[in-house]
């Protein structure tokens, strides 16, 4: 499918050529040592430059945005893929003025330079529709600069930003390896994937899930959608249920309560294939106790799923072809509220096709060390969750707009 859509690295001839490289190096970093504290996202972009090493290889790149602790310049990150690539990253503290453009004149082919944090242009923040942002001085700058456009920066593909959407309408573009496998492998789930399918929402995000719930009941994608997390407290809620004064308040907090009528809707029109647990732990002097949803106390949060709950819903996961899991069951980070999670995932693990949607799920996963278990693990959260809600990503939109364009 991508490969028919969006242009690849195959397509492109990139050997002796200058490349502009879009990754998505964000990562979380310590703010007492400032140390890079997860490399995975690096990890996951060496293939891409590697596929590059006869080209001249100019990586943009982010870390955070302005008014975030962590918004920083991107020395560290050079030293980083440095240490990962086991070859010299030249580190340039500019994006498109005249040092940026000496270091890469003076580039050779095997080269790999990276240029300084393109969120420290005010342009970059914006966003903008894809002929808008061809119009910036950052595109119009980055553009002159090199013959190519690659963009592997899957994490950033649902933001409709300069370097994401502007480039590739002024540059012959393609897709990276891990933008393309992203792509590839997240589409399989709507066409193809193995049946039955299972959707397993979790989590604080509650409108993205609910927007996914609704995209692939609608459409016959999911046989089953598995809710857990305070995805479960809003459709435990919209069922009638008393969930307690905490975890209402929680969804009212983080402004979800509309969320609980297009629960309600969904509960109405696909009740037979929405799976709600039955069974909730809680904490009652400093231990765990379950409850039925039936009787969940009033003033003691929503911990995690039950035992019976888990039991019936590893059981349902491991029937599955197909699970597509994204956000905890509980308060993960807690030992004792960790059982659903870690359980359900351990199951998810088992089926033929598992794909995780990244952000705090992946994290459990790498930790339990069952990552090389599952068969996809999306480096990208939102642009995950937006994908499988059945929308066009900016980026890849604007990557199928570039191959209209220059072929």
């Amino acid at each position: 499918m991508i490969s028919t859509e969006i242009g690849t690295l195959a397509s492109l001839g990139c050997s002796g050529r200058v490349v502009l490289l879009r990754l998505d190096l964000n990562s979380p970093i310590d703010p007492t040592s400032n140390q890079i504290l997860d490399d995975k996202r690096f990890r996951e972009h060496i293939p891409t430059i590697e596929a590059l090493k006869k080209s001249r290889v100019v990586i943009i790149t982010h870390q955070s945005r302005p008014g975030k602790k962590d918004f920083t310049t991107l020395e560290m990150h050079a030293k980083k893929l440095e240490h990962l690539l086991h070859r010299p990253v030249i580190y340039v503290n500019d994006i498109f003025g005249q040092c940026a453009r000496d270091a890469i004149a003076a580039m050779r082919d095997g080269d790999v330079l990276m240029l300084e944090n393109v969120r420290f242009n005010a342009e970059e923040n914006l966003i903008l529709p894809a002929e808008d942002a061809a119009k910036t001085h950052i595109v119009k700058n980055l553009s002159g600069m090199a013959d190519f456009f690659v963009n592997d920066a899957f994490g950033t593909a649902h933001r409709s930003q300069p370097t994401v959407v502007g480039l590739p309408m002024m540059m012959r573009s393609a897709a990276g390896l891990l933008m393309e496998k992203e792509v590839s492998t997240l589409s399989r789930v709507f066409h193809g994937a193995p049946r039955p399918v299972v959707m397993v929402l979790g989590g604080t995000k509650v409108d993205d899930s609910v927007d996914v719930a609704k995209h692939v009941l609608e459409n016959g994608i999911a046989d089953r959608v598995i809710v857990i997390g305070v995805v479960a407290n809003v459709f435990l809620a919209a069922a009638g249920l008393s969930i307690g004064t905490p975890s209402l308040q929680l969804i009212q907090q983080l402004k979800y309560t509309k969320q609980i009528e297009i629960a309600r809707e969904l509960l109405a029109g696909f009740a037979d294939r929405i799976v709600l647990p039955t069974h909730v732990a809680v904490r009652e002097q400093g231990k765990r106790v379950e409850y039925p949803v039936s009787a969940i106390p009033e003033e003691t949060p929503i911990l995690d799923l039950g035992l019976e709950a888990i039991t019936a819903l590893t059981a349902e996961i491991g029937s599955a072809g197909t699970v597509v899991f994204n956000g905890p069951a509980g308060v993960f980070e807690e030992p004792e509220f960790a059982i659903g999670t870690q359980a359900l995932l351990k199951a998810a693990a088992s089926v033929e096709f598992s794909v995780c949607g990244g952000g705090h799920t992946a994290a459990v996963i790498e930790k339990m060390g069952l990552e090389h278990q599952f068969t996809h693990i999306s480096t990208g959260g939102g642009a995950c969750i937006e994908f499988l809600t059945g929308k066009v990503l900016p980026a890849v939109d604007a990557l199928q707009g570039s191959k209209k364009i220059f072929g």
